[in-house]
């Protein structure tokens, strides 16, 4: 049982030890970090994540985290407007940037399609993802998703979304191992995956 002597430490090593791969014993090694520097650091930091919070909105077309209406990505001329690359969240937004391997625009869809965790089509950004191709002009979507079960099976829900329409759909090489995610991926192997990507063949039977 730990025994903390004051009721404020205790609140912060509580809602420190919220965060993922934060564990009670690394959060009061934070706490008391933070204890130890000055005051004015302190509150840079409080306010560091109020401000992130509080005014981080998302890209009204691509959903990115961005500090405007449209992120900069999607308001950059220079971008290929006509390619679009479909990724599970704003993580694998950053990872494909870094790579400098791609110069299309993005759409996040805020997750993939997993039954077992209650994930449907409606849960994510797929209704904007098609009102998209009614209002630009995209040739290419490039199918970015986890090499998992249900990255596969997100993959190929949206393919049915889109197989009527003259659209060229691809997907990521498999140079990325079956079942990582993107941002695990080191940079190399996930630029050359992206350069080399394949056309979507649909597997089904029906």
């Amino acid at each position: 049982m730990e025994n903390i002597p004051s009721k404020f430490v205790e609140r912060a090593v509580d809602e420190l030890s919220k965060l993922p791969g934060i564990g009670r014993r690394t959060a009061m090694r934070l706490a008391l970090h933070l204890l130890k520097q000055d005051e004015k650091d302190v509150e840079l930091l409080g306010t560091s994540l109020i401000e992130m919070r509080s005014k981080i909105t998302y890209c009204k077309k691509c959903h990115n985290i961005s500090d405007s209406e449209t992120c900069n990505i999607c308001s950059n001329p220079s971008r290929d407007q006509s390619t679009v690359c479909i990724v599970e969240d704003v993580r694998d937004v950053m990872a494909i940037e870094n790579t400098s391997q791609y110069n299309g625009l993005y759409h996040v869809l805020g997750g993939i399609i997993s039954p077992m965790e209650g994930v449907g089509p409606e849960d994510l950004t797929i209704d904007k993802l098609r009102q998209r191709f009614e209002q630009e002009d995209i040739r290419e979507v490039i199918m970015a998703l986890p090499t998992t079960i249900e990255g596969d099976t997100t993959n190929f829900y949206i393919f049915k979304q889109l197989r009527d329409k003259s659209i060229k759909i691809s997907t990521i090489a498999r140079g990325v191992s079956i079942g990582n995610d993107l941002e695990y991926a080191d940079e190399v192997t996930l630029g050359r995956s992206i350069v080399n990507r394949t056309p979507y063949e649909d597997d089904s039977t029906e």
